[in-house]
């Protein structure tokens, strides 16, 4: 759902560009707390929560 909303349905989506990002929001969001907020639900997604 990230790749269509973002992009276009023409999405490739054997990129990791989508990971690449969630990776340097966790660096920004969650490096230094104990609590992180970015999960990864595998299959799904990602979902933030405490």
């Amino acid at each position: 759902m990230i790749s269509e909303n973002v992009w276009d349905e023409h999405f490739d989506s054997l990129t990791n560009i989508i990971e690449v990002y969630i990776n340097y929001l966790r660096n920004k969001i969650d490096r230094g707390h104990e609590n992180k907020l970015i999960h990864t639900l595998r299959g799904r997604g990602y979902v933030l929560k405490e």
